[in-house]
């Protein structure tokens, strides 16, 4: 059997093919440049100081209403069943008129900073920057399960196929460090989130927009390690012979941008085999720096150095990391349909010392007003449990108030968008915020324009909001 060349790319790329040709291939957004290099840096839309984002993802449903909404007629009404609320509709509705009872939050609550925001007991390190948060209230997905509502907050569609928002915001900007990839994630160690990699894809979007898993153990890359035996010198002059065959093939075909991108996609996956390593080895790190990520306490330390991975991540360039706390539907997932105290207990202990360090950190480095963070799960809970109180009460699901904060970059610290009612199950006056307004907002805090910021795909010209979204402007901060 004659020997074609793409086995023979495929035999001689000793590891690193797969990362290539799956996370890092691409197809040209129009100049020559960028096609070489489709992560080069673009230029913002709109004057921001954010040039990086780290969004910080809670799998399974946080509960406001024992977090960050203080409702004390929840108390007032505990065991008893809801009052009747109107313009109630779906699933809400459904469940309303089942035998239900109200939950009371077991949780003490406090106003903090200047801005007075309300943060109940659990969150004591992400208290202290509640002058430096954006909250925003009522938050409205389409969906009340956790598979279509996950994709809906990650890449503002329900269903599968569609780029996530990170695929979007480097697309948009393209990434700072030629050494790694424009967009990392870095997932719970426990296991994936509900739909795994459809939550950071690149959907239709060319795939050096898709997000790069960073393993917690081992490689931090699949398939980055050079073969056994293969020195970096060996590999350096296969990667030039290599080269030289492709640009050969290049030469007589110069209208061949993909080609183009393919081989800046080789020299990409050959300079992270060094780049990586270094970024995911935090042994360097002081003992002040593990001890303010809680490094040393097995609760806090997974999602810690989550956290401080994603600050290592910033100061090396990389444009958007995506961190995921939360497996599956489960013990491990924000999912607490029973013993919402307990459980809610157990999820604050892991994240709230780690994500108020990461805010520490990013501040006093001078890297915030640099960075958009953003909180966000998939929706919120419901102030009643359907059935019986039971011994040890949970929450149901719900879709009409997700609530989600940001901090840094543009971000007016201390201020809020969306109001919701005494119950906290959804937005007043019936004035939900949906989530499409939400990704506007993000991208115009990264600088750039929704409705600039499109891709021509089967037949029209698509952007993460689908139809528009609204710019939250009572939480930016225009001057720059």
């Amino acid at each position: 059997m004659p020997i074609t060349r793409q086995h023979f790319l495929n035999a001689t790329f000793n590891g690193i093919g797969a990362l290539a040709l799956s996370d890092l291939l691409s197809n040209s957004r129009g100049s020559e440049s960028e096609a070489v290099n489709p992560l080069s840096v673009r230029e913002q839309h709109l004057p921001r100081k954010a040039k990086h984002c780290i969004f910080l993802f809670m799998q399974g449903g946080v509960s406001q209403m024992d977090s960050f909404e203080y409702k004390p007629a929840l108390n007032e009404h505990h065991g008893k069943p809801l009052p009747r609320i109107p313009s109630i509709s779906g699933e809400l509705q459904g469940r309303l008129t089942f035998p239900h009872v109200t939950i009371g939050s077991p949780f003490k609550f406090g106003q903090y900073g200047e801005s007075g925001h309300w943060f109940s007991e659990l969150y004591p390190h992400l208290a202290e920057h509640a002058d430096k948060l954006a909250m925003i209230r009522g938050i409205k997905t389409d969906n009340q399960n956790h598979g279509p509502s996950t994709l809906h907050v990650t890449t503002g569609n329900q269903f599968p196929g569609s780029p996530s928002v990170g695929s979007w915001v480097t697309y948009g900007l393209g990434s700072e460090n030629r050494d790694m990839p424009g967009y990392v994630v870095i997932q719970d160690p426990r296991g994936a989130p509900v739909n795994g990699a459809a939550v950071w894809a690149n959907g239709y979007l060319p795939a050096s927009y898709q997000g790069t898993l960073l393993r917690s153990e081992g490689t931090p890359i699949l398939n980055l390690a050079r073969a056994e035996g293969i020195s970096m010198h060996q590999q350096r002059r296969e990667f030039d012979v290599l080269s030289e065959l492709n640009n050969r093939h290049l030469s007589r075909r110069v209208d061949d941008t993909e080609l183009a991108a393919r081989i800046n996609a080789y020299e990409l996956a050959f300079r992270m085999q060094a780049e990586a390593p270094q970024l995911v080895d935090i042994s360097g790190e002081t003992s002040a720096t593990h001890e303010l990520y809680g490094l040393d306490d097995p609760v806090t330390a997974r999602f810690g150095r989550q956290c401080l991975l994603a600050r290592r991540l910033v100061e090396s360039g990389v444009r958007y990391t995506l961190l995921v706390h939360g497996v599956q539907i489960g013990k491990h997932s924000w999912d607490d349909h029973g013993d919402v105290q307990g459980r809610m207990i157990r999820h604050s202990r892991e994240v709230d010392q780690p994500v108020g360090a990461l805010l520490t950190d990013l501040y006093e480095r001078g890297l915030l007003e640099d960075t958009l963070v953003v909180w966000a799960s998939e929706m919120g809970r419901t102030p009643f449990k359907n059935g019986s109180m039971g011994k040890k009460p949970g929450r149901e699901h719900n879709s009409w108030n997700l609530v989600m904060w940001m901090a840094g970059g543009n971000v007016k610290g201390g201020s809020s968008a969306g109001e919701t009612d005494e119950f906290g199950l959804r937005s007043v006056a019936d004035e939900s915020i949906p989530i499409r307004d939400v990704h506007a907002t993000i991208l115009n805090l990264m600088g750039l324009e929704d409705d600039e910021l499109r891709y021509h795909h089967a037949g029209r010209l698509r952007q993460l909001t689908d139809i528009g979204g609204y710019v939250l402007d009572d939480i930016i901060a225009h001057a720059v």
